[in-house]
């Protein structure tokens, strides 16, 4: 059983035992909060958690006459502090928000005991440490949000283990190479920005094709050929690979995709022929291939909506590198196999391609990776006496 040290204020009269341990646990919330500039917690007092701002209740899933808290929201609130233990007394906790905080330390492995959480985000705060692997404990959960914190280290095997839908790790500064196990995930949105993975590009991610929706693995070190087996993912609708070390030539099995809309493969170090096939996606709409050494591409791609083919190494097109840059760089041929990045893809491939039916129209926006905190402002002030948090309780 979990245990806490809280102190129990005296003469409250509580209106069943979950919200006594709501009490409890937000209480010691409230005081492991060492700034709140806007005074939220300023009604988190008395015995009814459910009239605390940013607290919400609802009738418990296994006795309906008896309230839970059910959601916490302390999204853009500006807080400071650390999460203490006692959060895991929120047994039936389905939503935890804190975006947008100054939060930091490690995140306490109580939280493992909030079996009903299904939505987690904690982005856009300051915490820290190796990945919370033990958040991989909660079979609920289906949205996991950690960017823009400063995790690091290799990212779990078990990561693309779990029932997940959603996996937000972009800006911290995880590295190491991608799990090999990565196409067990089920995801369908998946992103990966901003970080220091290095070494291949898996080849196993063209399992994920009943699922993936969204690939977005910019800013990085994978310095690989692009693997054909990309061409599976046949529900994608945005793949950012760009600002990487990619090279090789760009798979023609990308033709296949017919729900990508949106293709980015800049600031690589990719060569060959643009295949015609992509730019005629029925749903394509921005394509950006820029600062690569691709030699040719069809009208097709010009005529896109949205489309970057600048420093590139295709005459007649503005803005392109030298012909010595060229030359001097395709010299140098790409042996793909040398880079050992064994297929891992099963053998079940994804069903025949639908009729091709009409792209989203001009103007429309482009899908993407949902809406994403704000990055940290400079200048803003540090977490408050973080040294004196607990960490990895």
């Amino acid at each position: 059983m979990l245990a806490s040290c809280f102190p129990l204020q005296q003469n409250l009269d509580f209106e069943n035992p979950r919200l006594r341990n709501a009490y409890i646990a937000l209480q010691a919330f409230k005081d492991a909060i060492l700034s709140d500039p806007n005074n939220l917690t300023a009604t988190w007092t008395g015995p009814d958690p459910c009239l605390y701002t940013g607290v919400f209740c609802w009738p418990s899933p296994d006795n309906p006459c008896e309230r839970t808290v059910a959601a916490l929201d302390l999204n853009h609130a500006n807080l400071a502090g650390h999460l203490p233990h006692e959060l895991g007394l929120l047994f039936d906790l389905a939503v935890f928000h804190l975006n947008s905080n100054r939060f930091c330390g490690k995140l306490p492995q109580t939280l493992a005991t909030l079996t009903r959480l299904h939505e987690l985000d904690l982005s856009n705060n300051r915490f820290s440490g190796p990945f919370p692997s033990h958040l991989l404990d909660l079979k609920n959960l289906k949205y996991l949000d950690l960017r823009y914190n400063e995790f690091d280290g290799a990212l779990p095997e078990s990561l693309f283990s779990k029932n997940l839908d959603a996996v937000f790790v972009n800006d911290n500064r995880f590295s190491s190479t991608l799990p090999e196990n990565i196409g067990s995930s089920r995801v369908s949105v998946l992103v990966l920005a901003n970080n220091g993975f290095e070494g291949c590009f898996p080849s196993g991610i063209g399992d994920m094709w009943a699922t993936l929706n969204e690939l977005v693995v910019t800013n990085n070190g994978l310095s690989s050929c692009f693997p054909s087996e990309i061409g599976r993912l046949r529900n994608l609708t945005v793949l950012d690979v760009s600002r990487n070390r990619i090279v090789g030539p760009l798979p023609g099995s990308i033709a296949d995709m017919g729900s990508l809309a949106e293709l980015n493969v800049g600031h690589n170090l990719m060569s060959g022929g643009i295949p015609s096939g992509i730019c005629e996606l029925p749903s394509m709409v921005n394509f950006f291939y820029e600062d690569n050494y691709f030699t040719s591409h069809g009208p097709e791609c010009v005529s896109l909506p949205g489309f970057d083919d600048g420093m590139n190494c295709l005459r007649g097109r503005p803005g392109q590198r030298t012909e010595e840059d060229c030359r001097r760089f395709l010299a140098k041929a790409v042996n793909c196999s040398s880079f050992g990045c064994g297929a891992t893809s099963s053998a079940v491939n994804p069903p025949p391609l639908p009729t091709p039916g009409v792209g989203p129209p001009v103007g429309q926006p482009t899908p993407g990776v949902g809406p994403s905190p704000s990055p940290p402002e400079k200048g803003t002030p540090p977490c408050c006496q973080c040294a004196k948090s607990p960490s990895g309780i």
